[in-house]
């Protein structure tokens, strides 16, 4: 709100609108209150964590006997049961969809390849990819762009408390799930672990929304989860089950959700977790022994089977270190340089896309195209090779998965680089881990398909479609390890299969920087503890190589969407700055009984959603904070229209007039707003008592405490209003409100430049080299 903002009341207009301390720049924060949410730049809010302890709160609690705690405890373990059934389900739709479009698509192009009709193999699969794509594209950009790219960043942002519009509407569900398999079955090099968890964040979101009047769905022990807070312990179980759905992995599941996820945990969130993957797990394999009966069509040997590629002992020795600390390095390094590049080129279609609906499906198509093209022209750069005498299954392969593929070559040979492409990702991670294949590569085709994986990888993602950066990352770090691995050849004692599995994990590691969830994981996919020693190397030397060079993937994407993110840490230069150096104003202030007409105006006429409330003569000797209103209370209070003739304190009667559920969190995209309320002449003369709706205990912090401590206050208690009062007696009894975006490195460096030219010094000195690369 401006400073020459109209009083609402003549006589008390200092008291409702006060500046700051009088050394503190009178400045509004501008930072941006946007961000790319999918593929459209939407507002963004913040959510609400903090219990607002009002007196109808405590009301409520003290009204509730033992059996609605146990309705409310039984109501979560029900609804975790309820997220891990239909997540499960969601996956198993999402592989066995994946496996037999891609599957019809590959078995035609390589029966007309055998026919050696090859231009018409190449109009067969390019074509049927631009569709996939085409279609994925369409969907997304018109029906939900939220459900763009892997949905982890938006779901990461949300469990921070950032809320933007869509990212976990029934809408976003669906497109997520058939975007998905579109862009999976297209040849795009995307993957269906990040939709598979924005899948199941959405699955958790919507049982989370404490029932439905529109669908009948009112009964009263779903109430309970009508807050953010219960919602956000769900969704994070939703993201745990996403991960253990796409990889069959429930305890990497529970770690991915904790380590990468997660900014609030604790032992019952743990609990309930386990319990949902858990739950994951015991589905999928009673539907794939379903499926391995052949039910499933081509469904059966893809992304839900476990790698089993080391059933047999694994024998390691002191002199095989030095090359698996190799890898280590260089998947830092390479990892590193792949998010630098994938933050450029989503830079870059971020700009395109600001053009309209057009020019994003185009870029879909455009990316197809060349696929398709790449995909099919690159196995004649390669020569054929003999079948192996003692191949475990048909060379060549005849159908859609297998190690050899016939492509051009004659009878008696394949072309181990069409083996390797003219497959699904996760057939092709099948055949880069399995064992006793260390001759059925060459070194230049590992090569190039690494090249094309990596290049591919990053321009795929940044489409108008759902995509994934895991089973991308996992390929690409599969394909580079292996290429080590032959180069060291005889060297060594570890196969060429184990050193995919080491290069996809440094890889993973120099990307994504997680460690323990990636561990759990990987030994989840492999099926095999006696690879932990070296996984655990592999996956430590490469996140410490990789972050000297820049942060996690998932994180840089985020920072590029502009996502108001919380770090878990304070920036050095905070602990030189106060509160009250960085809070914004002028501070808007409602009495603790308000004229109807000055909510109306304060309503109208600012965005905020927290106004502090005062308490002034003849209801208090001097000018004394009583606590904080939210805006959808205050909105809330109008709509009921229960207004007071004369300014007095209604009391217990507020009790008659209305009841906690007048107050609960709505639905997602139910959001009632001041423009939807009229209100006559008559009633904006009224007054409202403020004082039994207003959270009398906010969180409270002196003006003189660091800008550092507040930051680690704000996150760890998960708040979207830090009241800012003066430490010295004075007229105003609070200075100030901070919020997510007054700790943004944006606002305080824009307030303060000379921080920038001592942060860069700093820079300079600690990491001279990297700023010389970068």
């Amino acid at each position: 709100m401006s400073e020459d903002a109209p009083p609402f009341q003549t006589q008390d207009h200092d008291s409702l609108t006060i500046p700051l301390l009088s050394h503190q720049q009178r400045s509004i924060n501008s930072t941006s209150q946007v961000a790319i949410v999918g593929a459209n730049v939407c507002p963004i809010e913040s959510l609400d964590y903090e219990i607002v302890e009002n007196d109808f709160f405590k009301q409520d609690w003290r009204a509730r006997g033992k059996v609605q705690i146990f309705q409310y405890i039984f109501m979560k373990w029900l609804l975790c049961f309820l997220i891990g059934g239909f997540v499960s389900l969601a996956g198993f739709f999402n592989n066995l969809a994946v496996e037999n479009i891609a599957g019809v698509k590959f078995v035609i192009t390589s029966n007309m390849m055998l026919a050696q009709r090859y231009w018409m193999a190449f109009l067969v699969f390019s074509l049927s990819n631009l569709a996939l794509t085409l279609f994925a594209a369409i969907i997304t950009a018109f029906i939900s762009p939220a459900a763009a790219g892997s949905g982890i960043p938006e779901v990461k942002a949300y469990l921070n408390g950032v809320d933007a519009p869509g990212i976990l509407s029934i809408r976003t569900l669906i497109v997520k799930i058939v975007g998905s398999i579109a862009a999976v079955s297209s040849s795009l090099l995307v993957g269906k672990a990040g939709p598979m968890v924005h899948t199941g964040s959405c699955i958790a979101a919507l049982f989370g929304q404490g029932g439905s009047r529109r669908y009948g769905l009112t009964w009263k022990w779903l109430r309970f989860f009508k807050n953010d807070r219960d919602r956000r312990d769900l969704v994070t179980c939703g993201s745990a089950a996403g991960i253990a759905a796409a990889f069959r992995a429930p305890v990497g599941g529970v770690l991915f959700a904790l380590e990468e996820m997660a900014s609030w945990w604790r032992s019952a969130l743990l609990w309930r977790a386990f319990f949902t993957t858990a739950v994951v797990a015991i589905i999928l394999r009673a539907l794939i022994d379903v499926c391995l009966s052949g039910k499933c069509g081509l469904f059966g040997k893809g992304g839900l089977i476990m790698f089993d590629v080391y059933s047999a002992n694994v024998s390691y020795h002191l002199a095989d270190v030095p090359p698996v600390l190799a890898l280590g390095v260089i998947g830092g390094i390479l990892g590193s340089f792949y998010n630098f590049l994938l933050v450029k080129v989503l830079k870059v279609y971020n700009l395109v896309n600001e053009k309209g609906t057009f020019y994003k499906i185009f870029i879909a198509c455009t990316i197809s195209i060349f696929t398709s093209c790449l995909l099919f022209g690159l196995p004649w750069l390669v020569s054929c090779q003999s079948c192996p005498s003692d191949a475990s299954e048909d060379c060549p392969t005849i159908g859609r998965s297998g190690n050899y593929k016939k492509f051009q070559c004659s009878p008696g040979h394949y072309n181990d680089l069409a083996s390797l492409i003219f497959n699904t990702n996760d057939d092709a991670i099948r055949n880069l881990f399995s064992k006793n294949t260390d001759s059925e590569f060459q070194l230049s085709t590992m090569l190039i398909f690494f090249v094309t994986c990596f290049i591919l990888s990053i321009f795929s993602y940044g489409i108008v479609a759902p995509a994934g950066l895991f089973v991308p990352v996992i390929v690409t770090g599969a394909s580079y390890g292996r290429f080590i691995g032959m180069l060291i050849g005889s060297w060594g004692n570890l196969s060429h299969g184990l050193y995919a599995v080491l290069g996809a994990a440094s890889f993973l590691g120099g990307s994504m920087r997680m460690t323990v969830s990636l561990c759990v994981i990987i030994l989840e996919l492999t099926n095999n503890l006696l690879l932990l020693p070296l996984i655990m190397v592999v996956l430590l030397v490469s996140k410490t190589v990789a972050d000297a060079f820049n942060g996690n993937v998932y994180d840089l994407i985020m920072k590029v969407k502009g996502f108001p993110y919380l770090e878990t840490h304070a920036e050095p230069y905070m602990r030189q700055l106060t509160v009250a150096d960085v809070v914004s104003g002028p501070l808007q202030l409602c009495h603790g009984i308000e004229k109807v007409g000055n909510i109306v105006h304060i309503l109208k006429t600012t965005m905020h959603h927290g106004f502090p409330v005062i308490d002034e003569s003849p209801h208090s000797e001097s000018p004394v904070l009583y606590g904080l209103i939210l805006r959808a209370h205050l909105i809330a209070l109008l709509k009921k229209k229960a207004f007071l003739c004369t300014p007095v304190q209604l009391g217990a009667d507020a009790f008659r007039h209305f009841s906690s559920d007048d107050f609960a969190k709505k639905g997602l995209g139910n959001v009632d707003k001041i423009e939807d309320i009229e209100l006559t002449d008559e009633e904006m003369e009224m007054f409202l008592d403020l004082h039994p709706f207003t959270n009398a205990s906010p969180y409270t912090v002196v003006d003189t405490m660091s800008l550092a401590k507040a930051l680690i206050l704000f996150r760890e208690v998960g708040l979207r209003h830090l009241l800012v009062i003066p430490k010295i007696s004075s007229r105003a009894p609070v200075v100030g409100i901070l919020t997510r975006h007054d700790f943004m490195p944006e606002h305080i460096l824009g307030l303060h430049p000379s921080l920038v030219r001592s942060r860069w010094k700093r820079l300079r000195f600690q990491f001279p080299l990297l700023l010389k690369i970068f």
